[in-house]
Parts: C-alpha cells; sequence; structure tokens
C-alpha cells in the first residue's frame, strides 16, 4: 500500500462542491492561495479586515524585506501576472514593504480572475460548522464550515486562515500577560524618519526585543539621532545576548546578516546602549514617560523612557478559531506536527524542513492555517516558506495527492538560533 493510498483526501459532498474555499486575509499568502485555486479552477472568496490588500504590509511599509524580489513572489501569481503583461522588477533587490505592496501585491489582487472574488471590510470574527459547535461529530467532516463577518456569513468547503500576526503582539512582560495601553508605546516598526518622526526627534526611546523588527528600528534611530540631537537609544533585551540579531556569516541571506552587523557597529560604538538580561515585569505610565521595572541578573531595574517600542514579536489570534478543532503545539502554538520543525526551543540553526498540508492538518477536517500565522509564536517565517504551503494544500484540495505530498523547500540558512521575537520575508 503507498504513501499516497494512506493520505486523507478531501471530502467533496454534491453540497459541498457547490461552496467556495473560504482565504482569510488579502495579505501574500492569502492572495498567493487564491492564485493558486483560481489556476487550479476552485472556486474561492477572499474575505480581509481592511479596506485594501495586504494592509499589515503597508503598515511597515517603509521596511526593507530580506529576500530580494526573486524570493518574495509566487510563482503561479507570477505566471498569471506576466499573461497580463506585468514584469518582475530587478530579481536581485529586496523591495520594501511598499514596493511589494504597490508593484505586485496590489496588481496580484486587481486580476480579475481574483479581484471579483475578495470582500473587504469583512473581518472574521468567527469559524464554525453549520449548526454545529465543536463537542458535535456526527457527519461533522461533509458539514460545510460557517465563516461568519459583521457583513454576514459564509458557507465553504474548506478555510484557509492567513490573517497573520502582525496585528496581535506579544506583550512587554516576560509572563506574556497583558500590559497597559499608552500612546507612548509603539507597535514593532514605527516609520521612525517618515511619518512618525516628530514622534522619536529628540526623545529617549527604548526599544524592546531581541529580533529583527527591533533592529530595524534601531538602525532607523541611528539615522534619527544624526539630524536631531538629543535622540537617545536604549536596546532592552531578555536574554544574555541578541543571538538572532547578532549577524552571521552562516545566514544565507545577506541583508538580514548586514542588519546584525550594523546593530554590533552601533552597540559597540556606544551609539546604542543595549541593557541585556533584563526581566520586564511591570510597565507603568507617568506624566513624563514609560517606566519599565523588572530584574536585571537578579537585582530590581527599572528604565524610563519618553517612547516605547515593542518589539517583542507576535502571537496568533486564537479568538475566532473557538469552535475549530483545532492541534495546536502547547509552547509555540502552531499546528502540532509543524511545531518540532519550527520550534526555537528544538529547531535551532538551519533551515526549516520542507512542509506542506500534511504538517498543517488540523483534526477539523478541511481547515488549515497558513502564512505567518501557521508559525504561531516562532519567529523568522520566510514568505516563500507561506507560498509553499498554499501550494500544497491547492494541490490536496484539488484531489492531486501526488503534487500535495511532493513538497519541496529550499530555503536560505538561517544562521540564527533560539529567540522570542518575530519577524519575517
Amino acid at each position: 500500500m503507498s504513501t499516497l493510498t494512506l493520505t486523507p483526501r478531501p471530502r467533496v459532498t454534491d453540497r459541498l462542491a457547490t461552496l467556495p474555499v473560504a482565504i482569510i486575509g488579502a495579505g501574500p499568502v492569502g492572495l498567493a492561495a487564491a492564485a493558486h485555486l483560481a489556476d487550479r479552477g476552485i472556486a474561492f472568496t477572499v474575505l480581509e479586515a481592511a479596506s485594501g490588500p495586504a494592509a499589515a504590509v503597508e503598515k511597515w511599509g517603509h521596511t526593507r524585506l530580506f529576500s530580494a524580489w526573486r524570493e518574495v513572489v509566487d510563482p503561479v501569481a507570477r505566471r498569471l501576472l506576466e499573461a497580463t503583461g506585468w514584469t518582475l522588477p530587478a530579481e536581485g533587490r529586496a523591495p520594501t514593504g511598499s514596493e511589494l505592496v504597490d508593484d505586485y501585491l496590489r496588481p496580484l489582487a486587481e486580476l480579475p480572475e481574483i479581484a471579483v472574488h475578495i470582500r473587504y471590510g469583512a473581518r472574521v470574527t468567527g469559524i464554525a460548522r453549520e449548526g454545529m459547535d465543536r463537542t458535535r461529530s456526527a457527519d461533522r467532516e461533509n458539514t460545510p464550515f460557517l465563516v461568519r463577518t459583521p457583513k454576514g456569513e459564509l458557507l465553504a468547503r474548506a478555510v484557509l486562515d492567513a490573517s497573520g500576526t502582525y496585528d496581535s503582539p506579544n506583550s512587554l512582560l516576560s509572563t506574556g500577560l497583558p500590559t497597559i495601553d499608552d500612546a507612548r508605546i509603539s507597535h514593532a516598526l514605527p516609520d521612525v524618519v517618515g511619518r512618525e518622526r516628530d514622534r522619536f526627534a529628540g526623545r529617549h526611546t527604548v526599544v524592546v526585543g531581541a529580533g529583527h523588527s527591533a533592529a530595524n528600528t534601531l538602525i532607523s534611530l541611528v539615522r534619527l539621532q544624526r539630524d536631531a540631537p538629543g535622540t537617545r537609544i536604549t536596546w532592552l533585551i531578555r536574554n544574555a545576548s541578541a543571538v538572532r540579531v547578532s549577524s552571521s556569516a552562516d545566514d544565507g541571506l545577506v541583508g538580514r546578516a548586514q542588519l546584525g552587523a550594523r546593530v554590533d557597529r552601533y552597540v559597540e560604538a556606544g551609539t546604542v546602549e543595549k541593557i541585556d538580561s533584563f526581566e520586564i515585569d511591570r510597565v507603568e505610565a507617568l506624566p513624563d514617560g514609560i517606566r519599565l521595572s523588572g530584574t536585571r541578573r537578579g537585582d530590581l531595574a527599572t528604565v524610563t523612557a519618553d517612547v516605547v517600542v515593542n518589539a517583542t514579536g507576535f502571537r496568533p489570534d486564537l479568538a475566532p478559531l473557538r469552535e475549530i478543532r483545532t492541534d495546536l503545539d502547547a509552547v509555540v502554538e502552531a499546528p502540532r506536527l509543524l511545531a518540532p520543525l519550527i520550534d526555537p526551543n528544538v529547531h535551532s540553526c538551519g533551515t526549516v524542513e520542507p512542509h506542506g498540508f500534511r504538517e498543517l492538518t488540523h483534526p477539523e477536517h478541511g481547515f488549515f492555517v497558513v502564512g505567518m500565522k501557521s508559525y504561531g509564536r516562532a519567529p523568522t517565517f520566510l514568505l516563500a516558506t507561506g507560498y509553499e504551503q498554499v501550494r500544497s494544500i491547492a494541490a490536496w484540495l484539488a484531489g492531486d495527492l501526488a503534487s500535495a505530498s511532493r513538497v519541496e523547500l529550499n530555503l536560505p540558512a538561517t544562521g540564527v538560533c533560539a529567540t522570542d521575537a518575530g519577524g519575517c520575508c
């Protein structure tokens, strides 16, 4: 008996066959999923919370990706675009987030075979089986999914959750518990030298986090410091060293390695004050700033700043999935079969092993979490990973089990190890 014989096949009853696949999110991976389904002639509907495509990418549009153009464009999406006369921008250059949106994602979303199937302003608030909560099992796999939005409900034969994690940042606290909400606490990757310049110029900013989002912000603050005297920069990390930000000769993404090298130089020069081993247990709003309190190497410690940038990474919003039977790892909140491949506590330096629909499968037949959200709290998601995920799932939904099972993923070596922050691309 072959492996393909044992592979679970998609349920396609007469009723399910009339329903679309629901894709949650019109970001890079959600749109790639739409391209693959369109290419295979499978009906789909994309539900996007924002008023346009790739809204999360737009928020960090000023930031340059690590990967070059040739690595951030899905192959099937590229073929569909090129059929309209579109050409890939300079293959070897890494785009900014805004360039990725303007020169690739928006044109992709505007393709006739995709655009008509996107519903904007449709934030998904819940997913279930029609007429069933998670406790009911009879005929469950043959029952359509019900996807709820403020604009109404959609019945679907399968669901791909590509909603991402950018709007779900980790807490500043070492415990991970929620803390205060204050305008002086910034989301990761603020536009320091652009539209948010006045917020940071001439002020003391503490950047909290050990990942590449923190590194990008530190570099931008150094640029601002050159033009705005009085700008002070402190970098607060939980561990003894920021392994993932530090430069590595083993990093296959040159831009990522250069990012770490620049931060290393700024710390050595004293331009950036690095405070390591700082465990935050309290955040307080003061009249003249934000105070971070905790311990450092066993002693009480405090740091006060005008602005705090929370670059501690991201976590998935699982609230809409309460009535779906998921199988998530207890540590990183990624699909259980995927988690050992990406858990920074287990999977250290090297590349992510090939994975597709099998590793993304949940007990809820036909439900998948893809893209950055599939990594849960684990860091260093690459767009190429998400594109391969949806290629495999689209093949499975089409009944092409050979293609779905033939997963090939060649990613550059990370050259980095364990961390507690998030990053992408």
